[in-house]
């Protein structure tokens, strides 16, 4: 080793004992005869001190080392002088009085400064991601990302799970994006699909007789990226056998709390973690994923709203129209008239951009009872409007916005419009974490195009047993045993019990468009696996990428990523995708067709 210790590990009962030390220049600080270096490491910071008194040799390597010079230095560690204790550094209180300097590699200027916490822009981040990863901030992300990982594992361990391997090449799997296709040289004309999870494999292990199965598994999804979601990931794949849907939340659950406790030193606001249903979260929240930081629930006012003069209410309560209202607390308070009627602008349009023809409004003044301003003001009598305030649980100083259309436009606008107010009004904390279950959702999507029922998990779920009678009379009713855990506004597991019975996934088939014939040819291997004795058995996924940029309250997933890609897919720092080899596709009896310039 090229070192004894670790630049972080230092500290005051060290004094006295030589050390090596090896890392890079953070900082270097010239004082004429003595100059300070700043040596860091993935442990930490640490300065030494060489002055040319002392150790001259040692003094001109410092003198030409530096920023991000790789340096092996040996000295002797001591208290820092009275008065020059850095308390922001765990190795604060002493340094290392320097013998020897060996320049290791020298390094050109980065493109970057890595030792600051500036704004950079992303593509040249991106293209110096090798870089990137030297500074503190990813260093911290990267080790809460293993440290994250290593708990999952440890604690599904001392639980009875074993952690098994699934292939990547094998076949297409029923998750709603496009597959990435491995083209087969050994059998021309035919693919290998990178697997979107391992649905049918760990299922196939529950035939297998595992009983609990999990993995931390790579995934692959060939679909518009965004900011919590990139082409390949990393999830925890679970399954268990012999368990009903709380039993695998239960465990879920619990795997949660530790780790955002022990991991993450967070205590997430709600314990037990709420429940809401599917229904329930779309008409308060406008998603099914909805930020429990903070309430700012939605509130149907339909009945009271088809009583007001305002004729496009009473239109569409008499056409079944929810007509519903987001309270905006005190933000009426925060603005004066010129400014209220620009943000009102501004949010009518965020409104029609989510397909609404409009946003009414109206602001309460110091009191209750005081004058009320705005479009929709004149609409409501005063008897109304007292219903209307208690209705929502209105205070002085509220803005109160009306949205009604179809309820698909309105599920829209309200979760545009909460998750805009809550970051204006300050009312979603960062570094708090609310996580809450979603649960009966519907089994089946109707998807009027191929006139037909789309799954809303997968093929392989398994309705709430009271609903699979309507599987043969009314389909769209019925309600799957299907489970999401949303944290902060986003959905970071998913997960349901699955159908262990032939002849009942037999009758999924013709609902979702697809026949027996083709199904046995797809998914040939799981019915014949389900005609030897198949345990009950239900399971979930949680995204490791998007749990720890949550936990680490990160605003985009590829942070928690070592090399991720852009938002078009691609790596900037190793130019790729790129185009093949003529050999590479003649062996694969690929041939590439160019495509038509728009």
């Amino acid at each position: 080793m090229l070192k004894t210790h670790t630049c972080g590990e230092l500290r005051p009962e060290h004094a006295g004992q030589s050390v090596t030390l090896a890392g890079w220049v953070f900082r270097r600080r010239d004082q004429g005869g003595v100059i300070f270096i700043d040596l860091r490491d993935r442990w930490g910071i640490v300065q030494v001190v060489v002055n040319q008194e002392n150790a001259p040799d040692a003094h001109k390597a410092a003198d030409d080392a530096r920023s991000e010079y790789v340096l092996m230095v040996k000295g002797v560690v001591r208290l820092r002088p009275e008065g020059t204790v850095n308390d922001e550094l765990e190795t604060g209180a002493v340094e290392v009085g320097v013998e020897h300097i060996e320049i290791l590699n020298e390094s050109k200027v980065p493109p970057f400064y890595l030792n600051q916490d500036v704004e950079i822009e992303e593509r040249v981040r991106m293209k110096y991601r090798y870089l990137d990863l030297r500074r503190p901030k990813m260093q911290r992300n990267m080790i809460m990302r293993h440290k994250v990982v290593k708990f999952i594992r440890d604690y599904l361990d001392e639980r009875g799970f074993l952690e098994i391997e699934t292939p990547i090449l094998f076949k297409t799997t029923p998750e709603g994006a496009r597959d990435f296709l491995v083209p087969s040289r050994l059998n021309p004309g035919t693919f290998y699909a990178l697997p979107q999870s391992p649905q049918q494999l760990k299922q196939l292990l529950m035939v297998g007789g595992y009983e609990r199965y999990f993995q931390i598994a790579r995934c692959f999804r060939d679909e518009d990226l965004r900011g919590d979601r990139q082409p390949e990931f990393t999830q925890l794949d679970m399954e268990m056998s012999f368990v009903q849907r709380d039993d695998v939340m239960a465990l879920i659950e619990g795997l949660m709390i530790a780790v955002t406790e022990q991991v993450a030193g967070k205590t997430p606001k709600y314990k037990p973690f709420p429940r809401i249903t599917y229904t329930e979260a779309l008409e308060k929240y406008g998603s099914d994923k909805p930020d429990l930081r903070y309430d700012l629930a939605a509130v149907d006012i339909s009945d009271i709203a088809a009583r007001s003069s305002f004729i496009v209410f009473q239109q569409n309560a008499e056409a079944g129209k929810p007509i519903k209202v987001m309270r905006a607390p005190g933000y009426a308070a925060k603005m004066s008239g010129t400014e209220m009627r620009k943000v009102m602008g501004e949010l009518e349009t965020m409104a029609r951009g989510e397909g609404a023809k409009g946003l009414a409004y109206l602001a309460i003044g110091d009191t209750l009872e005081s004058e009320v301003k705005g479009p929709a003001a004149k609409y409501f009598s005063v008897d109304q409007k007292a219903e209307l305030f208690e209705r929502v649980g209105a205070e002085p100083g509220d803005i109160l916005l009306f949205v009604s259309d179809v309820r698909e436009v309105v599920y829209n606008v309200v979760d545009k419009l909460r998750r805009h107010l809550a970051g204006v009004l300050n009312l979603a904390d960062p570094e708090e974490v609310a996580f809450g279950w979603v649960i009966d959702f519907p089994m089946f999507y109707w998807n009027e195009d191929e006139k037909r029922w789309d799954p809303s998990q997968h093929m392989f779920t398994m309705p709430l047993p009271e609903d699979v009678a309507l599987l043969d009379t009314d389909p769209g009713k019925a309600r799957g045993s299907q489970y999401d855990l949303a944290c902060n506004g986003y959905e970071v597991a998913g997960g349901s019990i699955r159908i262990h019975d032939r002849a009942l996934q037999e009758k999924i088939f013709p609902l979702i468009g697809q026949t027996l014939e083709h199904a046995r040819d797809q998914f040939g291997h799981m019915l014949e696996a389900f005609e030897y004795g198949v345990p009950p058995h239900g399971g979930l996924a949680s995204g490791i990428d998007r749990l720890v940029m949550v936990l680490l309250a990160e605003p985009n997933i590829r942070e928690v990523i070592a090399f991720p890609k852009t938002q078009t897919g691609s790596d900037i720092m190793a130019n790729c995708p790129t185009p093949a080899e003529p050999r590479q596709l003649e062996e694969a009896h690929i041939r590439v067709v160019p495509v038509p310039e728009k």
